[in-house]
């Protein structure tokens, strides 16, 4: 591999093994062993994602500064073309009964950690996307502003949304005010789908690759019913730690146009059916 002796410089010890591992459509992922270790190396090209492994580094740290789990960070560094991501590796297992349980009273310690305001000091992404974070004083002007206003234009200027769709939109802020809840921000992982939750041994919930600022805790809850994966045993444990305000049923619907719209900037088309009924209910 290109960056073997680069990374045996890093870290000092031979490389002995390195294994391509799953790791998505953005990165090239590995298991590097050493005699001492294995670690997990994500890689990508430093001017196609500015900064991408910086951020994920502190939205690693922040959750699992809230009590939850993640991977700790070995390394961040970077050459002339490629930047490079170093971290713990997690053996994973057959997920125990107590697993979920855990999982909530996790999910609890991050959503628990507040701010005084929405959104964070800096942008991130969300997938290879660009994730507006500006800071605002309601989750409503957030919500518009940094999560459906962006993503929309994005939709509309290739072709995947038309005028009526944004009309619908428009319609659909005007009623923001009486639907969305009246919560402090939390912090949220912000791509919380089965992909991104491992579990260490099979019992300690593991939290990877966020997409953190902060916001409404909805935001969470929803994705993990949009694409399933997730014991919805959960759920019941989160509720008696921390209740959501009521109606928050009816308001996954709003809160996942997010990831639909992300999603339909990504992949295309077969996204817009979802997106479409919700505008059109609310």
């Amino acid at each position: 591999m290109f960056f073997k002796k680069y990374l045996e410089d890093k870290l000092s010890e031979k490389v002995l093994k390195i294994t391509a591992i799953s790791g998505g459509d953005i990165n090239e992922v590995y298991s590097i062993e050493t005699a001492e270790k294995i670690l997990v190396l994500k890689i990508n090209v430093c001017s196609d994602f500015p900064k991408m492994f910086e951020k994920e580094k502190d939205g690693l740290e922040r959750i699992s500064k809230s009590g939850a789990i993640t991977p700790k960070v070995i390394q961040v560094f970077e050459n002339e073309k490629h930047q490079f991501l170093l971290l713990e590796f997690i053996e994973e297992g057959n997920t125990k009964n107590e697993f979920w349980k855990l999982f909530a009273e996790d999910l609890v310690a991050i959503h628990r950690t507040t701010s005084s305001s929405f959104g964070l000091e800096y942008d991130n992404y969300i997938g290879s996307l660009n994730q507006k974070n500006t800071i605002e004083n309601t989750w409503k002007s957030f919500f518009i502003e940094n999560r459906i206003r962006p993503l929309i234009k994005q939709a509309f200027n290739k072709g995947l949304l038309q005028t009526n769709h944004i009309k619908l939109f428009e319609k659909l802020f005007l009623r923001l005010d009486e639907i969305l809840p009246k919560e402090k921000p939390s912090l949220i992982h912000g791509d919380l789908w089965s992909g991104n939750l491992m579990n260490r041994n099979g019992l300690s919930p593991v939290f990877i690759d966020p997409a953190i600022y902060f916001g409404n805790r909805e935001m969470d809850i929803a994705m993990t019913q949009m694409f399933g994966g997730f014991n919805d045993v959960y759920l019941q444990f989160y509720m008696d730690l921390f209740p959501l305000e009521q109606g928050w049923e009816k308001r996954l619907k709003i809160h996942n146009l997010y990831p639909g719209l992300v999603h339909l900037n990504l992949f295309g088309q077969s996204y817009l059916g979802g997106i479409e009924r919700v505008i059109r209910q609310f």
